[in-house]
C-alpha cells in the first residue's frame, strides 16, 4: 500500500500553516492494524536535509495521546505485534482535530 500519495502531498496543508488555527482538520489517518497506535496528519512537508522524506504535525494516539511530529520514513519502518506495517486508512474521512481526540482520550 502507498502510503502516501502525490494527490495526498499536494493537498495537505503546509507545515506551520495550521498554528492558528482553533481546531484544525486532521486530513489523512495511518495505524497500525495489530497494534494500538494511530497518526493523524494535519499538516506536512519536505524537509531540508532529507528532500525524499516527508514530515507531519498531527495527533498521535498510541501509549499517550499528543500532538506531535512524525515522518513517511518513520511510518514505514514501525512494525506492530504481528510484523504488519501501518497503514492509510482508505475510508477516513476528514475531522477536526477535536472530534479525533474526543474518540482517544
Amino acid at each position: 500500500m502507498e502510503l502516501l500519495t502525490n494527490e495526498q502531498k499536494a493537498r495537505i496543508p503546509a507545515l506551520y500553516s495550521q498554528e492558528n488555527e482553533a481546531d484544525p482538520l486532521c486530513g489523512i489517518k495511518f495505524f497500525t492494524p495489530d497494534a494500538q497506535w494511530t497518526w493523524y496528519a494535519i499538516e506536512g512537508g519536505t524537509i531540508d536535509d532529507h528532500p525524499d522524506d516527508f514530515m507531519f504535525f498531527g495527533y498521535v494516539s498510541g501509549l499517550e495521546c499528543e500532538l506531535g511530529y512524525f515522518t513517511l520514513a518513520q511510518l514505514r519502518e514501525v512494525r506492530g505485534a504481528l510484523g504488519l506495517p501501518v497503514e492509510r486508512d482508505l475510508y477516513f474521512q476528514p475531522a477536526p482535530l477535536s472530534t479525533i481526540k474526543a474518540k482517544h482520550e
